[in-house]
């Protein structure tokens, strides 16, 4: 049994329930299972995908998505997806890491292929709305598909997703995950949101994030539900579907939220169809869950990371909802704990290090055994997210991990923005922090000593970080310093910055 045997049994049972509604057309379980199908045939015997091997994926949100996700399941291949707000030598050097036998792409983000070629010859390239040089359409390849789509040994235990973080070391991370992986992560959606094959899940996040993929989606297509798709996020869209379509069930980060609740039809929009929003990415202010309340609609939190895919503490529709702040228990499959620099667990009350181990968290890092040692220990992996819980066990999040910027959902570690910025001939340092925005959360800053007698500007820099690393990673100020602030051992302290930081805005800065 492998993960698409869930959607080829909700086919047998109930082929003509809708899978998936995107952009006006209807998927029923039964297309949606003979796609698949096709789709695995075609990348076995047109491109020669074999068990083990990656295929990655660059593509706003599509049902194709999925068909792709569940036919690597069949092979016991793993799918690659691709941030598609990443910068081009960002994706090139994923795909060079994981080392993509194939690439599947939408022609919107065809700017890497140039150099795809140049400096990764042997992937592959499919489009799915074009033909790239060299390559052929989605629709072709799977007309053309013949023979057996699967292969021997592909079970639950294989490998399924790669999917890569921002490093601490400023280079990504490939997180693997098991298809049980996403079994057991399926069954503590179920358990979180009551799911059932009644449902009705609006999926506006995307894909390439586990939150987008992983929360809702695949455990609503797990059971039977009715998926229904954009494209991408916007505050229209999302609250047209939700009078129009009537979804039971979303994932909004609080950045959406936000968008959804600032929007001028918010407060005459028909929600009586939602069971519950939810939300998680980073802490989310209580004033944005309570626009929701105000709504009669619950709002479910849940913590987790890419490394948890990503479910591992959350509140439960129709449970205690009344503890602020709180993201819950820990889930019905894993254990969450608070432990101290030695591991050991501390006691209710006290703040530490949050700590989940269960069938849900990832197996590796790909490539990279020295980062899976650091991060799992004893199968328990260390999220360096700083938390407490309560006596009954309830979870409170204190601090994400430490100097993580998170802006809009999108994770940004500052040593990622560091490394490109010291790439500049004209940076002799620099730190890089978070500093709150009332839209994003946050946005990175850049504190920066230029090299002696260098002529340095603001602007070269963000132009120079941006052609290296996605726009949401470029600083929104630059700040220029002659000393930055450092331990007895000369290290840089980025607390201090982000005080110093708080204590200036208002006074200027260079921008």
């Amino acid at each position: 049994m492998d993960l698409c045997t869930l959607i080829e049994r909700n086919a047998a049972f109930a082929p003509d329930k809708p899978a998936i509604h995107f952009e006006g057309n209807t998927l029923s379980y039964a297309a949606f299972n003979a796609r698949i199908e096709q789709a695995a045939r075609a990348l076995k015997a047109e491109l020669g995908v074999n068990r083990g091997d990656r295929v990655a994926i660059l593509s706003l949100n599509r049902p194709d998505y999925l068909v792709l996700l569940y036919a690597c399941a069949r092979l016991g291949a793993m799918l690659v997806p691709l941030n598609w707000r990443l910068a081009v030598p960002e994706q090139l050097f994923i795909l060079s890491d994981a080392a993509a036998k194939v690439l599947v792409l939408e022609q919107a983000f065809d700017a890497l292929l140039p150099t795809l070629a140049e400096k990764l010859p042997d992937t592959r390239v499919i489009g799915f709305d074009f033909a790239p040089a060299g390559g052929g359409t989605w629709d072709k390849l799977l007309g053309q598909a013949r023979g057996d789509g699967r292969n021997p040994h592909t079970d639950l235990s294989r490998p399924l997703l790669i999917v890569y973080t921002s490093g601490t070391t400023g280079r990504p991370k490939g997180a693997v995950l098991r298809q049980e992986a996403l079994l057991w992560n399926g069954m503590m959606s179920q358990h979180m949101h009551g799911l059932t094959s009644n449902d009705h899940v609006l999926t506006v996040l995307p894909l390439f994030h586990v939150g987008g993929l992983n929360i809702q989606t695949t455990p609503a297509l797990h059971l039977g539900a009715t998926v229904t798709l954009h494209p991408r996020f916007t505050p229209d869209a999302t609250l047209t579907t939700f009078e129009r379509d009537r979804p039971t069930l979303a994932v909004l980060v609080p950045t959406t939220i936000q968008a959804v609740t600032d929007h001028p039809a918010w407060t005459t929009t028909d929600l009586s169809s939602l069971r519950a929003i939810s939300t998680g990415s980073t802490i989310v202010p209580q004033h944005l869950i309570d626009r929701v309340i105000a709504r009669a609609v619950p709002v479910l939190q849940v913590y987790g990371s890419t490394e948890t895919c990503p479910i591992a503490v959350y509140t439960r529709l129709g449970g205690d909802l009344s503890r602020e702040g709180s993201t819950g228990l820990p889930g019905l499959c894993c254990e969450a704990s608070i432990i101290d620099n030695a591991g050991n667990e501390l006691p209710a009350g006290s703040p530490g290090e949050i700590a989940v181990r269960g069938p849900n968290v990832f197996y590796e890092y790909w490539g990279n055994e020295q980062a899976t040692r650091e991060a799992l220990y004893d199968g328990w992996y260390r999220t360096g997210d700083i938390g407490r819980r309560d006596a009954d066990g309830y979870f409170w999040v204190n601090d994400r991990k430490k100097n993580l910027i998170i802006s809009g959902g999108e994770n940004i570690y500052p040593a990622e923005v560091e490394r490109v910025l010291m790439e500049h001939p004209h940076v002799a340092e620099c730190a890089v922090i978070g500093r709150p925005d009332p839209r994003w959360d946050e946005v990175p800053v850049a504190y920066v000593i230029a090299r002696s007698g260098a002529p340095v500007d603001a602007d070269i820099l963000k132009t120079h970080v941006q052609s290296q690393l996605a726009r949401f990673k470029v600083p929104r100020d630059i700040v220029f310093m002659e000393d930055l602030p450092r331990t007895a051992l000369g290290k840089v302290q980025h607390f201090m910055i982000k005080e110093l930081d708080a204590r200036s805005r208002g006074q200027g800065g260079t921008n």
